[in-house]
Order: structure tokens, then sequence, then C-alpha cells
């Protein structure tokens, strides 16, 4: 037999209106007007034949309200976590990662293949980006975020600190012993930094090696880190950078580090997860590689 059920749309306004004992919130939280929410208790009352809400200074529910709004209620919420737990599996193989674009594409997407080799069922979506998302606004899943890892009201992992640390190419980097010398070469500057106050610039930094005075120093400048890195990587002049960021090119030798010098750091790079996301296997099964691939990825001491 069919079943004879009101409108649903009246149900879920009579649910919002009993829950919030106002009409107008109950609208709000719809999305609709008030006198939309009147319209479809009024339709609910004429499909059940009773009173639901006694009308007066203030709204209140009748006898026959008190005894079905819990049931309704509870009705709607196990819609919601059925709608909720079909949502998650159908999406189940989609992990949706925030991060930073140039840690994406200089330390997280040459590892990618890594995780996709193991976990051939999680389908991986980068969302590179230099904001902190909103998890409760955006459908993504976690985020790797650059800072000091004081992120209120989510799972917080350190997966390595960061250290700041002069490069060049092979090729410059053979006539660069001294201070002296590197103050002589070209230098590239990394403007996205400015103000921020996490780099030093290249006076700042050189004066502290002894460097003061002289001819000026010759600095190229660009507005974005991979650039620089690129020019570094050319041979345009050499840079201070992330040492995340040149790891695998120093292991490469397509940079060098210059001078054994190292400017520590209290920052790092962090797992950083909402608390309705931690129990899902696509996000354990990333975790759990993350936390592996990151592993002794400390920084050098230096000088």
């Amino acid at each position: 037999m069919p079943r004879r059920l009101p409108s649903l749309n009246a149900l879920r306004a009579f649910e919002a209106a009993a829950r919030h004992q106002s009409f107008v919130r109950a609208a709000e939280e719809l999305h609709v007007t008030p006198g939309a929410i009147s319209q479809h208790i009024k339709s609910l009352e004429d499909d059940l034949g009773v009173t639901l809400f006694r009308r007066g200074r203030r709204l209140a529910l009748s006898d026959a309200a008190g005894e079905l709004w819990p049931l309704v209620a509870d009705a709607f919420d196990q819609i919601e976590r059925a709608v909720s737990k079909v949502r998650q599996q159908g999406a189940g193989n989609t992990l949706v990662v925030s991060t930073p674009p140039a840690f994406a594409s200089r330390w997280l997407i040459p590892r990618l293949e890594a995780f996709q080799e193991r976990h051939p069922g999680i389908e991986l979506r980068l969302l590179a980006t230099q904001r902190l998302v909103n998890f409760q606004l955006e459908d993504v899943d976690l985020a790797i975020r650059f800072g000091t890892g004081d992120y209120p009201g989510l799972q917080v992992e350190r997966l390595m600190p960061e250290a700041i640390i002069p490069v060049a190419a092979p090729a410059l980097a053979q006539d660069i012993r001294t201070p002296a010398d590197l103050a002589r070469s070209p230098l590239l500057e990394d403007e996205s930094h400015a103000g921020s106050g996490l780099f030093p610039d290249w006076a700042t930094w050189l004066a502290t090696l002894g460097v003061r005075g002289g001819a000026p120093l010759r600095i190229r400048r660009f507005g974005d880190t991979s650039l620089a890195l690129q020019a570094a990587s050319t041979g345009l002049g050499a840079t201070l950078t992330w040492y995340s960021l040149v790891v695998d090119d120093l292991q490469a030798g397509r940079l060098v580090h210059l001078l054994n010098q190292t400017i520590p750091t209290s920052l790092g790079y962090h797992l950083v997860v909402p608390p309705n996301r931690v129990s899902l296997h696509k996000v354990q099964a990333f975790r759990a590689w993350l936390l592996e691939a990151s592993a002794r990825q400390a920084p050098p001491a230096g000088a």
C-alpha cells in the first residue's frame, strides 16, 4: 500500500517551528519567509485535522504537536544520518587536501606516485592555496599548513620542522667559498615573504656573517617562490629559501647548500584534520603515508 504521508516540506516547517517555537527563526533556518512557514503549518493542520500551535503572545505547541514533534524530529535525524553516510560512501574514494602551492609543487607532488601505488582506490584532489580553508563551509578532508601548529578545534600533527638555507646552482656555488664571495654573487630575492617577518633580506643576513658595506648587492627580485627557485636552478643567482622546498634539488645535485649556513625557525608543516573526518579510512591512509614520507626530514644543523 502506498504511504499516506503529509508533505515533507510541511513536516520540515513543522519540525523547525516546533524546535525553535518561532515561525521567524524556522524561516531563517530553512531560507524561506515566515509566511511560507505559516502556510506549511496550516496545510499540515488541515491534512491532520488538528491544531498544532497555539498562537498568542508566544507560540506554543498543542498537545497533538507535543506528541508529533519528537517523532518527526527523530525521523529527520535518521534521514540526515543515512544521507550523510551514503554521501560519505559516494565520495569515499576522493580525498581533498588543501596545501600551500609551493609545498604542493616542490615536495608533495613528486612523492604522490608512492601514495597512489599504495592506495590505488583513493582519488586525490589537491587544493593549492595560501589561505586557511574553512572546514565547516568547504568540502575539504584535511590540510597541510605551514606555521606554529596553533589551529584550535582541529587535530594537529607536526610533519617536519623548517629552516631557511642559502642555495645556488652548482656552477655558481663552486665560486662561493666565503660570505664575501656570496655578497659579490648575483642574488635572488623571493618577495612573497616581504613584510612577513619570517625571512631576512640579503643585506641583513649577510651582515650577521660579517659582510657590511662594500659594493652594492646585485639583487633580482621575484614575486613567487617557485619562480625564484627556478631561477636559482638555472644559475641566475643564489637565493634564501625553505629547506623542505629544495630537499629534492639538493639530493639530485640541482642546487647546492651554500657555506653550510642554516637559519633555524620555530615554524614547520603540520597535518590538520577536522574532528568529523579523523576516522575516515581515506584520511587515515593519507595520514599514515604522509607521516612516513616526512619522517627524518629535519633540515641540516649548519653553522
